[in-house]
């Protein structure tokens, strides 16, 4: 008989033990993640009923590779650019729950007894809430389309930001057993070099590489090549001093932004569920029974702070942030669990030997638990709210009505706001950029060449040649020259302003000096230094030019997955609980062949209609005499409930549900106040031209608290009035300067 290794038995264990379990919760309408965890309790060592693991530790090893799947699979839907179009709700609402439910949990392990250590990393292990579980539940309960899931979804992007600083965070201080600021200082700064070096680079050479390598990418090929750059940044982020699934992460939000993303994404997918299963088996396999049972007060207070603690601190950072109590209530009750990252962080505590053995099958039972509970919870959010808004204070109510619109009132970027925040964004990635370049120049390049006068000057030649171009961005580039040029008009606040620039022009003068006195003496660095100004200015207009071309060519790179797409996703700026969804018209629906205005939409169900998309043309805010054709792709502006009765009626005649909106989005939605010596005071919306001027449609005004859809054109604007208004992006920015100006 030929011997069978036992890896491949216990792989065959494992895989079996997960598609049973997995058809079992399919059944029950529950996560199969959960499923995973509870087979792995079955084939443990804590559950001898059924045949177990023989080589724990080799399956450890699958499970690490597991993990670096898994966070591979989270940076490709994540991408950077999610991270900038997230809003101000999302962000205040996601530090408000992510640092209050981190202190809770501090708090709690503190109070039971636990050292420092185990209570930071319990406090992490509460902190993060699942993706995969929140997006599977959306998807199940229908909810995708409602206003607060988008809002969730920016939280779900923010905790996955911090989780990443926080395994960072977690590891330093595991490594140095003490909370110094000064390590803790350098690890973050460590952090934030790499990860825009890392990123910068990904952006500039990867989408180029792949449409080099376009015509030999088949599905085969590019699945290899992506795997082989994740395993390359693997590897990378090691040697850096980082978690290897830190790595993983940041080249999966690299190739997010590429056009080659959903590919990758569709590629991996088969092996990311494979090794994604045999590593939350190896998370059940670690449940011990007695410890759950010796543990179970820490176990019943950490999953009420989840159920309980974290709903009300997000609720709370939501209803700062000005949204309606409702959507507050929705979104807070939505980030109950805990899922992936939490057991990567406790995965970390366990491979670093530094946390207490109870600490992991605390965490895996807190999970089992609360996301059982995750479907209830996003159920019960809207009785709950219901309930709230009976039993609340009539004051209460109005003090939150007024907040809300006030909070979403539209606040104007001062100049020096927007000069400080391109100033500040400029001068850490360009000091990136340039000390990368020297330290590898005199690091990595310089001490490997035979020393002699001449092969000392071209290293240097070229180095300086590669600099140059980030140098000048570093030093001149002003980004919004109108903001630039309103703070110079200005006599009593230029000498800030020069301040700010010869600081910049400074500091690009210090890394010069610094290239210098890293290869020769300080007395010819101060020499070099002259020659190199000297030099630099001579061929500036060149220099200017070489840096136009690299911008360019990063810009390309990172908007490529947009420009060869006809569609890009619309901002969530919407009034109050309306948002924006899109459907496809097939030729049953009833109102086909009809004009807008024939078709009674907004009369019937209280939605408008922002764009139609009809093969390659798009129709931004149609007239009431646009007529509505078969594969047309209709976006609809609506409340939560106007979408839902909206849907019931399609949903007679084709079962087609509602889907985020993805459209060609010159169109936009914008509000803004009217100052009291606003020319459109005093005019209704017919006489002000305002739908002519935008090529827009006013959908919402509010007035001395009083919220109104949809008014009709002859009404007439007061001072203080709030307008909602969608229409064509750039037609709007002018009418709002226009009315800036007019308050000036």
């Amino acid at each position: 008989m030929q011997h069978l290794p036992p890896l491949i038995t216990d792989l065959a264990l494992i895989l079996i033990a997960a598609a049973v379990v997995s058809f079992v919760f399919k059944k029950l309408k529950q996560p199969v993640v959960l499923g995973y965890i509870i087979a792995g309790f079955f084939v443990g060592p804590n559950f001898n009923v059924f045949p177990t693991v023989a080589e724990a530790d080799s399956i450890k090893i699958w499970a690490e590779i597991g993990v670096l799947f898994l966070l591979f699979g989270l940076g490709l839907e994540f991408s950077f650019k999610k991270m900038l179009k997230v809003g101000g709700v999302a962000v205040i609402s996601a530090l408000m729950g992510v640092g209050l439910t981190m202190l809770s949990g501090f708090t709690i392990a503190g109070l039971l007894g636990w050292n420092t250590i185990d209570s930071l990393f319990f406090g992490g292990i509460l902190a993060i809430a699942s993706t995969t579980i929140i997006i599977k539940a959306y998807e199940e309960l229908g909810v995708k389309t409602q206003k607060f899931a988008g809002i969730v979804t920016g939280i779900l992007v923010i905790e996955d930001i911090f989780a990443v600083v926080l395994m960072v965070v977690l590891s330093t201080v595991a490594i140095s057993r003490s909370f110094e600021g000064i390590d803790m200082a350098i690890s973050l700064i460590k952090l934030v070099f790499f990860l825009v070096l890392w990123f910068v680079s990904g952006i500039y050479f990867l989408p180029s590489l792949l449409k080099s390598l376009k015509k030999l990418l088949s599905e085969e090929t590019l699945l290899i090549l992506s795997l082989a750059l994740c395993f390359l940044m693997v590897v990378l982020a090691a040697n850096a001093g980082f978690s290897p699934a830190l790595g993983a992460f940041i080249m999966g939000s690299i190739l997010a932004e590429t056009t080659k993303a959903e590919k990758i994404e569709h590629s991996i997918k088969p092996l990311q569920s494979l090794f994604g299963a045999i590593f939350f088996v190896s998370v059940g396999m670690l449940i011990d029974p007695e410890m759950l049972v010796l543990y179970a007060f820490p176990i019943f207070i950490s999953t009420l702070v989840l159920l309980v603690g974290k709903p009300l601190f997000v609720i709370g950072g939501a209803l700062i942030s000005g949204e309606p109590l409702k959507v507050a209530i929705q979104s807070g009750m939505s980030l109950s669990q805990i899922g992936e990252f939490s057991f990567i962080i406790a995965t970390l505590g366990l491979s670093l030997n530094v946390t207490s053995d109870f600490l992991y099958p605390i965490a895996v039972a807190v999970s089992v638990l609360t996301t059982f509970t995750t479907p209830f919870m996003i159920r019960l959010s809207e009785p709950v709210y219901q309930m709230a808004e009976k039993r609340m204070p009539l004051k209460w109510k109005e003090k939150l009505n007024r907040y809300s619109i006030g909070a979403q009132k539209v606040s104007e970027e001062s100049d020096w706001k927007n000069l400080l925040k391109f100033l500040f964004t400029n001068t850490v990635i360009f000091s990136v950029i340039v000390v990368s370049i020297i330290l590898i120049s005199t690091k990595y390049i310089y001490p490997h060449i035979p020393h002699n006068e001449w092969t000392e000057l071209l290293v240097t030649l070229l180095t300086l040649i590669l600099l140059s171009p980030f140098l000048w961005a570093l030093s001149f580039r002003t980004g919004n020259p109108k903001a630039f040029a309103n703070i110079w008009k200005k006599r009593n606040q230029r000498g800030p302003l020069m301040a700010l620039m010869i600081g910049r022009l400074g500091l690009s003068l210090f890394f010069i000096g610094f290239l210098f006195d890293s290869m020769y003496s300080t007395f010819t660095a101060f020499i070099g230094l002259g020659v190199s100004v000297f030099l630099l200015f001579l061929v500036r207009k060149k220099i200017k030019l070489f840096y136009a071309r690299i911008e360019g060519r990063f810009i390309r790179n990172f908007n490529q997955r947009e420009l060869e797409s006809n569609e890009r996703k619309i901002p969530e700026i919407t009034p109050w609980d309306s948002h924006m969804a899109t459907i496809e018209l097939s030729s049953n629906f009833p109102f086909i062949g009809k004009t807008l205005y024939e078709s009674r939409l907004r009369e019937d169900f209280g939605i408008n209609i922002a764009l139609i998309k009809r093969d390659d043309v798009c129709i931004s805010v149609p007239n009431r005499n646009e007529r509505i054709y078969p594969k047309d792709v209709l976006s609809i502006i609506g409340t939560d409930e106007q979408l839902k009765q909206f849907r019931e009626y399609i949903d007679v005649f084709e079962k087609e549900s509602l889907s985020q909106s993805t459209t060609s989005a010159e169109v936009s939605l914008h509000h803004f106040s009217l100052h009291n010596s606003c020319e459109l005071i005093g005019q209704s919306i017919r006489s002000s031209s305002i739908r002519e001027l935008t090529h827009g449609l006013v959908v919402g005004i509010e007035r001395e608290g009083s919220r109104y859809l949809n008014p009709e054109s002859d009404w007439v604007f007061k001072e203080n009035d709030t307008v909602w208004l969608v229409g064509n992006e750039k037609r709007i920015q002018v009418l709002l300067k226009n009315l800036i100006h007019s308050k000036a």
